[in-house]
């Protein structure tokens, strides 16, 4: 095999490993969720072991893209994929610590009464399509799917403001529940947090297809 066709083959291999590690992150945020809703301590302690893997997918992809810049030293759009691969990975990898942290959440809560905000199913569901997005945009390298990621960015930041903002007003009648509420506000941040990280793959494709630096989350 010439150079170049293992060059292309060894690329090819950190992004199909990076398309995996978006899945699992993606999964980790829908059962951090469902954890949080059923109160499956269970669940969330799986979801706290299974992060580790995620971890170790991140490493592999770096130490696979830094060699393969040490060994070939690629310029232009060649680099690029490259260093987007090693961007992406760390904001995939951040995503697997904010369903980690949702499902801290509810093992500190732990068994209740209380019911968990409804708003914050459906931004999981939102952060959902758009991992999923960003990771069709990434396969395809698609800017105009990686584009329609901020408007489902700024609909979960405004959720997230609703839902802050109803949990404060229950403090204030309800001071017993702060507890709940803050664990509640806390998994609304990790939420669209792991939104706000789709955005950043959005831009990474951004860059890579036109070589330029662009702000999805203003």
């Amino acid at each position: 095999m010439v150079a170049r066709e293992q060059f292309e083959v060894e690329l090819k291999n950190i992004e199909t490993t990076i398309i995996e590690l978006a899945k699992e992150a993606g999964q980790a945020l829908e059962d951090a969720v469902h954890a949080l809703f059923t109160q499956d301590l269970e669940l969330a302690n799986k979801i706290i072991e299974r992060d580790e893997v995620l971890d170790k997918k991140e490493l592999q992809i770096n130490e696979e893209a830094i060699l393969l810049i040490a060994k070939e030293q690629p310029v232009a759009r060649d680099l690029r994929r490259l260093i987007v691969a090693i961007k992406i990975s760390s904001d995939l990898e951040r995503m697997g610590d904010n369903a980690t942290n949702i499902a801290k959440a509810t093992l500190h809560l732990g068994k209740h009464d209380l019911v968990v905000h409804s708003s914050l199913k459906d931004m999981k569901d939102i952060a959902i399509k758009m991992i999923d997005l960003s990771t069709k945009a990434f396969e395809m390298q698609d800017i105009t799917l990686a584009r329609k990621l901020s408007e489902m960015d700024d609909l979960v930041d405004s959720m997230y403001g609703d839902v802050v903002r109803e949990m404060l007003e229950q403090t204030a009648t309800n001071p017993q529940k702060i507890q709940h509420v803050m664990q509640m506000a806390f998994s609304a941040r990790f939420i669209e947090r792991f939104a706000d990280h789709t955005t950043n793959i959005g831009e990474s494709i951004l860059y890579l297809v036109k070589g330029e630096s662009f702000d999805l989350n203003q």
